[in-house]
């Protein structure tokens, strides 16, 4: 049997100690500014179904190391301007992680979007659907 020694709530403490969420007041507010790249981290089906943040730029979790890497082929130049990347998901977890992830390869500023998608939805901003 395994004994799981970190779960959950371990790393999203930890997570926390270098990633700060940013307000939803705040992301409505800059979401439209040039200084912030808005990043979902959503699967491609969750998007489908409910849209993006308008000029959000769109990536799987499981693809953001190698987007993220200039040294690697699949490397995005997204991620080499010096903006704030603000990193979402369906609820704010899986973006908590990958803006540690991406903090820890050396993106900064980054920020997470406290409550995630949902949350931008429940307060009426604005979704555009992919395509």
């Amino acid at each position: 049997m395994q004994t799981i020694t970190k779960g959950i709530k371990t790393l999203k403490e930890k997570a926390y100690e270098r990633v700060e969420d940013i307000s939803l007041q705040a992301a409505l507010d800059l979401y439209q500014n040039d200084a912030y790249v808005f990043v979902d981290v959503r699967e491609a089906e969750e998007r489908r179904k409910s849209g993006v943040i308008p000029g959000a730029f769109t990536c799987t979790r499981s693809m953001l190391e190698f987007l993220i890497d200039p040294q690697c082929p699949a490397h995005n130049q997204v991620f080499n301007q010096d903006k704030t990347y603000v990193f979402y998901c369906a609820h704010g977890l899986r973006s908590l992680y990958a803006a540690q992830q991406a903090s820890d390869m050396g993106l900064t500023p980054v920020k997470n979007l406290a409550g995630g998608f949902a949350a931008w939805v429940e307060h009426n901003g604005k979704v555009v659907t992919e395509g």
